[in-house]
């Protein structure tokens, strides 16, 4: 259903507020900024990246009952930065504010039972699986999903809560390490590549999206996002885009949801797993397109309208981890060479204000940007070899 826009004021704030006061928090508070909105955050930590750059930041815990009392009060519409907040702190400010998105996409989005129950009701396709929550069910597991990757069916990301199993025994293993939490076993499958869609979709239903992500994983973290044209073969981008909107429809979502996808040695397509809020494959846009995912949350959170972004440079993104401020077998911080990687043209550097570089921690983006995908990649290695990342 769409409702009026709502729109900065010009005499008194117009605040939007935002769960999470990490670096998309952080990055939705910048986009909310520059449209003339006040911003607030709620996050326990007193040095959050976004709440360290918002008009407000509610210093609490996500379900502390004053803390969301507070926001809401501020606040005319609220978003999330991450999918483990609380579905019930969503449910709790939705009964007074428009939240975007809703916490019932976002409980999906956390539990991986639901998460591919939903897929196959939208009929795109995923991994064959098997749902383990009790011993039965463990042993009750098709010896065709292995080898596969037992996955915990809550709170994991960037690799976290994943173990690897070729037999039988290792699997009951891996449950036990896992302490028998209940987790979702998916069947390994040969890949070629991995993907990402980014779409918008507003209360009234339109839906925009960005061009497909062609995206490399390094021990289950994000390391390197491509995007121009034909970085994918076009049946598979055309399937990407249409299934990651499917799914966003099945949802009835309103916000940014990004789909996440495996290419199969084959050529075929299957989804993995999908975040309800901006994504990392999606920081390219800032610097890429003529609208960033971020402009985009703002906008579908507020009900203003969602027009196709343009994609009007190839663009590659390298992730910015920790270890780029460690020499090898040293604990001591020191700063990445920036003025070396910025005199490279079109390079663009986004670092997200954390106050401490630690190993595996997301501390900021490169950006590269230029007229043709054979120049940006020359650049983008070119900044890989000065900060010490692997070619690709």
């Amino acid at each position: 259903m769409s409702r009026a826009p709502l729109l900065p004021a010009v005499k008194a704030e117009t605040t939007l507020g935002v769960l999470g006061g990490g670096q998309l928090g952080r990055m939705f508070v910048h986009a909310a900024q520059q449209m003339g909105y006040f911003t607030a955050v709620l996050d326990p930590d007193p040095s959050s990246p976004a709440g360290r750059v918002s008009h407000h930041h509610i210093q609490t815990d996500y379900l502390d009952p004053q803390g969301l009392a507070e926001l809401a009060r501020l606040c005319v519409a609220v978003t999330t930065e991450f999918e483990n907040v609380p579905a019930q702190a969503l449910a709790q400010l939705a009964a007074t504010r428009p939240v975007a998105p809703a916490a019932s996409a976002v409980a999906i989005a956390q539990d991986r039972a639901r998460e591919k129950a939903h897929f196959v009701a939208c009929g795109v396709p995923c991994a064959p699986y098997a749902v383990i929550d009790t011993a039965e069910q463990l042993a009750a597991v098709d010896e065709a999903l292995l080898p596969g990757i037992l996955k915990t069916a809550r709170l994991g990301y960037d690799g976290k809560g994943q173990v690897r199993v070729k037999t039988r025994e290792e699997l009951n293993a891996a449950w036990a390490g896992l302490k028998q939490v209940p987790c979702v076993l998916e069947k390994m499958l040969p890949l070629a590549s991995e993907c990402s869609v980014i779409v918008a979709r507003g209360a009234d239903g339109a839906m925009v999206n960005f061009p497909v992500q062609r995206n490399l994983h390094r021990e289950g973290i994000l390391a390197v996002t491509e995007v121009y044209e034909g970085n994918l073969p076009a049946a598979v981008a055309e399937q990407a885009v249409a299934a990651a909107k499917s799914v966003a429809t099945g949802l009835g979502y309103v916000g940014v949801l990004c789909v996440e996808f495996f290419v199969l040695t084959d050529g075929s397509l299957v989804v993995n797993e999908i975040a309800p809020r901006p994504h990392n494959s999606g920081h390219y846009t800032l610097d890429g397109c003529d609208l960033s995912q971020f402009d985009l949350q703002v906008r579908a959170m507020v009900g203003l309208p969602l027009v196709q972004p343009r994609l009007h440079s190839p663009s590659i993104l390298l992730n910015l981890l920790g270890d780029l401020w460690f020499a090898p077998g040293s604990d001591e911080a020191v700063t990445p060479p920036w003025d070396q990687v910025l005199a490279l043209p079109g390079t663009h550097l986004h670092l997200y204000g954390k106050l401490e570089a630690k190993r595996a921690r997301k501390m900021g983006h490169l950006n590269i940007t230029g007229a043709t995908p054979e120049a940006v990649r020359a650049v983008a290695l070119q900044a890989a070899a000065l900060l010490g990342l692997e070619p690709f």
